[in-house]
């Protein structure tokens, strides 16, 4: 109804592309405007100022012949100031975005390890968004944030990691009930060795008490009985 009177209605966040007999001539802003389609003035097309995103899944192998997929999440936007280039110069945004995301995610991920894949993931998201920016600025998009959210090796790759670690997890709890049986035994000697000894201390004290004890009967009786010698005595103890 809005052509037939020569009205075209723009909806917030979003421009209009205006043609006059198949040329560009101007970006339309939100809001009603008057084309007459008499003069040869129409509206090419809608382009979205929203923020949208695209999620890429590439698969690619890592310097230890390990082959993964990284999941890239782009966050971009077209350019209210440069609409009439995001509107003509692509014909498939979301395509050309996915073509470079790939490339960059193919050249860094091969020179690294599987490790250092996802230590690094920041480095390869902030090499995807240069690129991307760089790129993507002659056609009127910005590219506003750039995220690797997953690295999904090979599921053998996962059971095997996995193995790995409950294997390291397995020899240091061994290494651990060891070292606590270790100090158990050693424990118990110490133990052991103290019970003998303070049971060697109380048979010398015993044998001492002992001696002691014939040594004062002998004196006393030496004393009470004249004529009688300590060594006399022992001699018939004897």
């Amino acid at each position: 109804m809005g052509n037939l009177f020569c009205c075209v209605q723009v909806d917030q966040s979003t421009v209009a592309i205006k043609e006059t007999f198949g040329k560009f001539e101007e970006v339309l802003e939100p809001g009603c405007h008057f084309l007459p389609w008499c003069l040869g003035q129409q509206v090419a097309g809608y382009l979205s100022l929203r923020l949208q995103q695209l999620d890429v899944r590439c698969e690619t192998k890592t310097k230890d012949n390990v082959f993964v997929n990284v999941v890239a999440s782009i966050q971009y936007r077209a350019l209210a100031n440069n609409a009439n280039d995001a509107f003509y110069k692509l014909s498939n945004t979301r395509s050309q975005i996915q073509a470079y995301v790939f490339d960059v995610i193919r050249a860094s991920v091969p020179k690294l390890i599987l490790d250092d894949v996802f230590e690094q993931k920041n480095e390869i998201a902030k090499a995807v968004e240069e690129e991307l920016e760089k790129a993507m600025s002659a056609y009127g998009f910005e590219i506003v944030q750039t995220l690797i959210v997953d690295i999904e090796p090979d599921e053998h790759v996962k059971r095997a990691m996995n193995e790995i670690n409950a294997a390291a997890r397995m020899r240091l709890a061994a290494n651990e009930k060891a070292e606590a049986e270790k100090i158990l035994q050693i424990k118990r000697a110490e133990g052991e060795a103290e019970a003998k000894y303070l049971s060697g201390l109380g048979i010398a004290r015993q044998r001492q008490a002992i001696v002691d004890g014939l040594r004062d009967s002998v004196l006393g009786f030496s004393v009470n009985v004249p004529g009688t010698t300590a060594s006399l005595l022992c001699v018939k103890i004897i």
